[in-house]
Parts: structure tokens; C-alpha cells; sequence
């Protein structure tokens, strides 16, 4: 559905249950299993949504015997950092530009 890895990751995150799985996983490595039970869903349920990150590049699925352990690949997430900071510094820029105005016009207005 989305052709770049950045719409993919920030489509991922868009779902608070996603969201909840990578603050799981930010934790340590863990079963699909464990990764269910504070969840109020079906094993096909969260195992959908695993599938959801792991297209986003968001998390890796292994093998151990019968178990398929889940761990965070933080990447995916430094891009979204990396690009949510040129957003940042140009509203910081914006509010520093708004003060600055603020201060002139309160400058302009004590004297009279």
C-alpha cells in the first residue's frame, strides 16, 4: 500500500495496540505468546498486527524450535526521529521569531 519505508513505519505506529507492542518489545526480546497477554485480543489478532511491523522493517521474527521470538529493529524508528527533527527546529525557529516580535511590540507599547 505505501511505497516508502517512512509512510510505512509512521502507518505501523498509527495504532496505539502496535504502539504498545514496541514499548513491549523496546524492553527485550519476547514470544508472540507473551507478547499477547495483556492484550484483550486473540493470538491471530496480535499476530496481525506483528505482521503489520515487521512490513514496516519494525521488528524481527525468529526461530527457536517451536517459539518465534520477536525483537525491535530501532531503525525504521531513527528515520522517523530524523525527519520529525527538521519539523522540530523549524517550529522552534518559529517561536523564537514570534517572541522576538512579541518583545518588539511590547518594546513599542510601554511608551505610550
Amino acid at each position: 500500500m505505501y511505497a516508502d519505508p517512512l509512510s510505512k513505519t509512521l502507518a505501523a505506529l498509527a495504532d496505539p495496540t502496535r504502539r504498545a507492542l514496541l514499548a513491549r518489545l523496546a524492553l527485550g526480546e519476547t514470544t508472540v505468546t507473551e507478547l499477547a497477554k495483556p492484550f484483550d485480543m486473540s493470538l491471530p489478532g496480535i499476530s496481525k498486527h506483528l505482521r503489520v511491523l515487521q512490513r514496516a522493517g519494525l521488528i524481527e521474527q525468529g526461530r527457536r524450535a517451536q517459539w518465534r521470538p520477536c525483537r525491535l529493529d530501532p531503525e525504521p524508528l531513527r528515520n522517523v526521529a530524523a525527519w520529525v527533527e527538521q519539523y522540530r527546529r523549524f517550529w522552534e525557529e518559529s517561536f523564537d521569531r514570534l517572541d522576538d516580535y512579541l518583545r518588539e511590540l511590547q518594546g513599542t507599547g510601554e511608551g505610550q
